[in-house]
């Protein structure tokens, strides 16, 4: 049997890229524009995506057969067409909760203490200067966090703000996740009573835009919104007015519209927010847990397994009828 050709669209933790390079023939895509990736795919027989896939990637690619997503997002798979085409797709759940989780709760932090205009004050304008600006801080266990998506991002978030003092709303099409550690709440009743907001919902046509022009008047002028979830899930240009215009008091975003800045971006010169490069998953923990995880999936996928964390198990049933 001929050694399987998988390809990386991006390097994974070193020590388990080298695990797989043991068992399989293993290409990292140099780049990862389109062509690239379509050319690197047409002979392989799994991919490990980081980036997003051409939307026409299994057309090209007769001999895949699975593809892992080393994240939990799937809107970087043409996850349809792969079903269409019998090829399994594999995600990581949970795999990088934690991460984001303390992302958002050091955005939280930065942004009701003042961090980063109290920092840049002291270095240019002295002592005296900077610490008044903490004079209208304020204490996190006396906010309400709404938190929009509860799926394990959001529910590990509700348990830890919960700890620290925090009143948790939450809005989510699964109602039947909520647990003791948050209310359940309709998007405008949560926007109009939370002094934080977080995203934290897949994004899907029902989602994208969800905070528009008329989302954002529904929230205190004082409020503060976090976006780790996706970037299209906001109307950037609705949030850039309500920043500018005093209607919101400020933002934190790791993800954007479009997915990469290019620096050219109207959201760079606006002061009220913090941006970050779609990091907040990424730490060097997370990257050893999500690596070990998609490497153990794609070799159980390898070796004729099935693992629980494939996303469209009917490709297994398609194949094999028998099965129950």
């Amino acid at each position: 049997m001929s050694t399987p050709k998988v390809l990386l669209t991006n390097p994974i933790h070193p020590p388990e890229q080298q695990r797989l390079s043991e068992l399989t023939h293993v290409v990292v895509a140099p780049d990862t524009s389109p062509a690239t990736l379509r050319q690197l795919a047409s002979d392989c027989d799994a991919l490990v995506v980081r980036s997003h896939l051409p939307a026409d990637i299994f057309e090209q690619a007769p001999n895949l057969k699975f593809v892992v997503r080393h994240g939990v997002g799937l809107d970087m798979v043409p996850l349809e067409a792969a079903t269409a085409r019998g090829i399994a797709v594999a995600n990581m759940p949970g795999g990088n909760t934690q991460a984001v989780v303390e992302y958002v709760l050091a955005a939280m932090f930065a942004l009701t203490r003042n961090i980063v205009a109290i920092d840049q004050s002291l270095r240019t304008d002295g002592w005296q200067a900077a610490k008044p600006l903490s004079n209208d801080c304020v204490e996190l266990g006396a906010s309400v966090l709404g938190i929009v998506g509860y799926g394990s991002i959001g529910r590990r978030l509700a348990q830890i703000a919960t700890a620290i003092g925090m009143s948790v709303l939450a809005h989510t099409r699964r109602p039947q996740t909520l647990d003791a550690n948050a209310q359940a709440r309709a998007l405008p009743d949560l926007l109009a009573q939370s002094d934080l907001i977080v995203l934290a919902c897949p994004h899907t046509p029902q989602t994208h835009h969800l905070i528009n022009a008329n989302a954002l008047k529904q929230m205190k002028p004082s409020a503060l919104l976090i976006n780790v979830a996706r970037g299209p899930v906001v109307d950037t240009s609705a949030l850039i007015q309500a920043l500018q215009s005093g209607q919101l008091a400020g933002a934190v975003l790791d993800v954007h519209e479009p997915a990469v800045l290019t620096g050219q971006e109207p959201i760079l010169s606006v002061e009220n927010v913090l941006l970050t490069p779609h990091l907040a998953g990424l730490t060097a923990t997370s990257m050893a847990h999500l690596s070990g995880a998609a490497v153990d999936t794609l070799l159980a996928l390898l070796a004729g397994k099935q693992p629980q964390n494939v996303v469209n198990p009917e490709v297994f049933q398609r194949s094999n009828p028998t099965q129950g």
